[in-house]
């Protein structure tokens, strides 16, 4: 803080500073959030006291009598006055409406590189769904198309398959999808949320193990949607899913 205080232009100190209501208001908070030994009683006399004239307070002062974790005066050489990041930023802001204008503009280029993240994030989920498709697909192939089908009836049989799952996950097929939403562009699973592209990718990893176990596709009906059930109910209350979709 004190180098922040040579390198800006104008007659600023580190006591006005502490002075001001806003700033005891802010410290008393942050120590709240971080620090359990916190003096509230010194606290609340400092605030009460705070913004008028012939009040003064120092770093020094204000660590002795509130156990205060987030300033710190050093002596000597190569002392001075220090702080959390937190609070250094907002000591800069105080100081220097530039710096302030600056510390937003950054705030809003790593949100959006947050956003852009998620949406990666997203569209790793509908890749994961497709290859998952494949695995899928292959599967089907070896056990349950009979040899020399026509190109046609092996379109059928994918496309029965698909829509036993979307029946396990939607509750419907792709086609009564369509019908209930003739005014949307998308299919089913691309209007789907992202607990569901997960579950889908699961159901079609699973159900490719179902189908070279020999089950029937009414028995994988059936476990497919218990699982789906179960799946959905436990992303939904996910704490992880939750801030992905922010």
């Amino acid at each position: 803080m004190t180098d922040m205080i040579k390198a800006k232009d104008g007659d600023f100190f580190i006591s006005d500073w502490l002075r001001n209501r806003n700033t005891v208001e802010f410290l008393g908070i942050w120590e709240s959030v971080y620090n359990p030994n916190f003096n509230y009683g010194e606290f609340a006399i400092i605030k009460s006291q705070a913004g008028l004239n012939s009040y003064k307070l120092s770093v020094k002062e204000w660590v002795e009598k509130t156990n205060a974790i987030g300033l710190k005066a050093k002596a000597g050489r190569y002392g001075g006055s220090f702080a959390h990041s937190d609070i250094a930023f907002e000591f800069g802001m105080w100081i220097s409406a530039e710096f302030k204008v600056y510390l937003i503009k950054e705030f809003q280029r790593l949100k959006e590189d947050e956003n852009d993240r998620l949406k990666l994030n997203w569209n790793l989920q509908r890749t994961l769904a497709k290859v998952n498709y494949t695995i899928h697909t292959d599967a089907i192939k070896a056990n349950l198309i009979p040899q020399e089908l026509s190109k046609s009836q092996v379109s059928l049989v994918y496309a029965n398959e698909a829509d036993m799952l979307n029946m396990a996950l939607f509750g419907k097929t792709a086609k009564q999808w369509r019908d209930e939403n003739s005014y949307t562009k998308g299919n089913i699973r691309d209007e789907a949320t992202i607990e569901q592209l997960v579950v889908l990718s699961n159901m079609e990893s699973i159900n490719a193990v179902f189908i070279g176990q020999g089950m029937t596709q009414p028995e994988r009906l059936v476990e497919l949607n218990k699982m789906a059930i179960t799946q959905m109910k436990s992303l939904l209350n996910s704490a992880t899913i939750k801030k992905l979709k922010g």
